[in-house]
């Protein structure tokens, strides 16, 4: 029942959404150049790799040893207005139609992180990641990892269609407020460094 709810309301959002989508794709071409979409490989279901799309929100700029530039210092106003109302997030309903994603689910994080879990937080990694999830209704970017993680282990165990359709719902409501984009101090969210105990 899960994945045919993916299914029908990630095709129903992205053809309501076509002329967004559409207009944040030129836009982004104009102001932030190619490409359009930024793509990452990040853990699925079991920690399997796939490639995640996004819309691209930071703009390309290297200090002056060669390195890239910290994300602060890359994104723009603009790219701060996609992440702030979650437009950036639109093209990952296509992961959801490949079956890569669900439509709620913990947060595809980055693969260098999957070493650092602890085997409890590894288990967040029993269901499909989503574009949205029961941690981003709940604190999203402004939690700590250890709180966030036991929100998505919370999720695994608690999974529902009800609950995917209150998270969905919240979802909403939190965009609408822009509200736990990032976290203090931080153009996103600080690098996860593992557990300290370990």
């Amino acid at each position: 029942m899960k994945r045919i709810f993916d299914i029908s309301v990630a095709s129903v959002a992205l053809f309501a959404f076509l002329p967004v989508i559409l207009l944040v794709s030129f836009l982004v071409r104009s102001k932030l150049g190619s490409p359009v979409l930024f793509r990452q490989t990040r853990p699925g279901l079991n920690g399997k790799p796939f490639e995640m799309v996004k819309f691209r929100t930071m703009r390309a700029a290297w200090g002056d040893d060669g390195k890239l530039l910290p994300d602060e210092a890359r994104i723009t106003k603009f790219g701060n207005f996609l992440r702030a109302t979650s437009l950036d997030e639109l093209p990952e309903l296509c992961n959801v139609l490949k079956g890569d994603m669900s439509l709620v689910g913990p947060r595809p994080l980055l693969m260098e992180y999957l070493p650092l879990y602890s085997q409890e937080q590894y288990r967040r990694h029993e269901v499909r990641p989503g574009v949205t999830g029961w941690a981003q209704v709940n604190g999203r970017n402004a939690l700590s990892w250890e709180e966030k993680f036991k929100l998505d282990v919370w999720y695994v165990d608690h999974q529902s269609l009800w609950l995917d359709c209150k998270i969905l719902w919240l979802t909403i409501k939190k965009v609408i407020i822009r509200d736990g984009i990032s976290a203090e101090g931080q153009a996103t969210m600080e690098r996860f460094r593992g557990n300290k105990d370990d």
